[in-house]
């Protein structure tokens, strides 16, 4: 049975990850080496594509950190989470609904959907 928090609580470490040998090491533990990222903006697959779009958006917005709204839900291998994008202790501008698909124990597949973009964002 998927933990469908623990899914959710390791993603958002990924994205808040900094130095590269450990996202590097997050996504050997946490997702299928060839895993998908799509969502209406960009999308990568494996490692070095979905590295690849998490070290962009950490240079877009050097000061912003993400933190899951509520909590995770999902049932057999699908689970969906929220979160939100923003500088610490403000509500987060920038918040989405992402869809994991898990097959043994790691993400294979993220579908994610833009909730709130500030116009120039």
């Amino acid at each position: 049975m998927t933990d469908v928090n623990t899914i959710a609580s390791r993603y958002i470490e990924l994205w808040n990850e900094r130095t590269p040998s450990r996202r590097r090491a997050i996504l050997s533990e946490n997702w299928a080496s060839d895993a998908r990222y799509v969502d209406p903006l960009m999308s990568g697959d494996g490692h070095d594509g979905v590295d690849a779009l998490v070290a962009g958006v950490q240079q877009r917005f050097p000061d912003f950190r993400f933190q899951l709204l509520g909590r995770a839900d999902g049932f057999g291998d699908h689970v969906r989470f929220s979160w939100g994008l923003g500088p610490d202790g403000a509500d987060a501008p920038i918040k989405g609904t992402d869809f994991a698909i898990v097959r043994d124990g790691r993400i294979k597949s993220i579908t994610g959907f833009l909730d709130q973009v500030p116009q120039g964002a």
